[in-house]
């Protein structure tokens, strides 16, 4: 029998740890924040999680067992003082032990900052800014040419005129992408306008123009040591896309080829922090491209915890310096399928995080104790 003092020296490392952690929206297009806490929650955390938002109707502020306080943030486009600023007045109400930034506009400000951040107790673990640009998704073709890791042949354009040179110098239909975010198929000069506005009124220039390949896409979800080694890797298929292209369910599965694909990649950049692959394996040549690699951990990341690696939590024991052994093979089969939920909160809840841009114990206090408590006076 264990006697309580072991059993409290034992978890003593997180007793009171707070995590601060971006990205909390929803719907059908999900940012990772909502299952990043649930991944942490269920590895037995019970401390502190702070959310950091950019708007007041991000479903998981309200989400129950998820986060305690929340706090607005200036967008990443303010750059990384603003970021400073903000920090420095929630640091005014709350320590901050772990920060995990989810939302690849956000990495490369917190990159800038890691070592300021690092002098006021707020640990990350994330790539070297070396590292981020490399995977670029405007420089993507480089990898092919530093570390032969194919990707499809691309084209960067700043302007309209452009397009209509771009059946001249491949065929289409071909894929339209914007920096960070979005990508669409396009089957004619006119659809490539048409994605073009659109992507550069939300995400600016330049636009990506990558060659369409047919083939079967794969998605890894990763952690890199930083010395070309992995700490966890869990790959999954689509088997469920929506029309944005975002997957609605997917399935763990084995293919010891693209084990090997994804550890080249890794190895080759020594990557160190989250990430996220985007693989193609082509129908013409059955080879395997890379489409793009993201800095971050996906939205489905709770199928790599249900697969056996809890990958969220071992970032936050890697931000804090402890000594994270590579994590057991996944299991595969594992499936996720994603699904709506209503969240009913009171518009006073909303109202005050609009006005004060902060909320404090709604974990302590859920939603639906605020509800009751509303209609028995």
């Amino acid at each position: 029998m264990v006697s309580k003092s072991k059993k409290q020296k034992r978890s003593s490392w997180k007793d009171n740890l707070v995590i601060a952690v971006t990205g909390l929206a929803t719907g059908e297009n999900p940012q990772p924040g909502v299952p990043i806490i649930r991944s942490i929650r269920n590895a037995g955390f019970e401390g502190k999680i702070i959310g950091l938002v950019y708007d007041p109707l991000e479903a998981g502020i309200y989400g129950p067992n998820l986060a305690d306080e929340v706090y607005e943030m200036p967008y990443p486009s303010e750059g990384p003082e603003s970021i400073i600023a903000r920090l420095e007045h929630i640091r005014k109400h709350t320590k901050i032990d772990v920060l995990i930034p989810t939302l690849d506009s956000e990495i490369l400000p917190y990159v800038t900052l890691e070592k300021k951040l690092k002098t006021y107790g707020i640990n990350m673990y994330l790539p070297t800014r070396e590292q981020f640009m490399m995977r670029d998704k405007t420089k993507l073709d480089k990898l092919n040419e530093m570390f032969n890791i194919p990707t499809p042949h691309m084209i960067l354009i700043s302007e309209v005129k452009q397009v209509y040179e771009i059946p001249n110098k491949m065929n289409l239909p071909v894929m339209v992408k914007g920096r960070f975010y979005e990508a669409y198929k396009a089957y004619t000069v006119d659809e490539i306008i048409k994605y073009f506005n659109k992507i550069c009124t939300d995400w600016g220039l330049p636009i990506i123009i990558q060659k369409f390949l047919p083939g079967d896409e794969y998605n890894i979800a990763a952690i890199g040591d930083g010395k070309g080694g992995i700490i966890g890797a869990v790959p999954q298929k689509k088997t469920l896309i929506t029309e944005k292209g975002k997957g609605f369910a997917a399935v763990v599965v084995k293919d010891p080829a693209l084990d090997e694909f994804a550890k080249h990649v890794i190895k080759s950049l020594k990557w160190r922090g989250p990430l996220e692959l985007e693989i193609l394996k082509a129908h013409n040549d059955n080879n395997y491209y890379l489409l793009e690699m993201n800095p971050r951990l996906p939205a489905w990341v709770r199928l790599a915890e249900g697969a056996g690696q809890n990958l969220p939590m071992a970032l936050v024991k890697l931000a804090l310096g402890k000594k994270v052994p590579p994590m057991p093979p996944y299991k595969v089969g594992q499936m996720f399928i994603r699904h709506n939920e209503d969240i009913i909160v009171p518009v006073s809840t909303v109202g005050e995080l609009t006005s004060t841009s902060e909320l404090h114990n709604i974990r302590i206090t859920p939603v639906n104790q605020r509800i009751d408590s509303l209609l028995n006076n």
